[in-house]
């Protein structure tokens, strides 16, 4: 019975959260560390975190392309 309640504990501590997403957004290498800390002891967690990551280095990137190229267009108009 008392492991029961260490399971029933950890899932209670084990929720998507949207705080840690938004952080790892922002921040893609403290939410990948976040990601490979807790994937084993609260998974849902650490999912969010590294969708955040995985979405916040996919929107820099995009961002870094459209200013390299956009700004290599107006080099070329010139």
């Amino acid at each position: 019975m008392n492991n029961n309640q260490v399971v029933n504990n950890q899932n209670v501590q084990d929720a998507p959260s949207i705080g840690f997403a938004v952080l790892s957004f922002f921040f893609p290498l403290i939410g990948l560390i976040l990601f490979l800390v807790w994937k084993d002891k609260t998974p849902l967690k650490a999912k969010s975190c590294g969708k955040g990551a995985l979405i916040g280095v996919i929107v820099n990137v995009a961002l870094v392309l459209i200013i390299v190229l956009g700004a290599g267009a107006c080099l070329m108009a010139i």
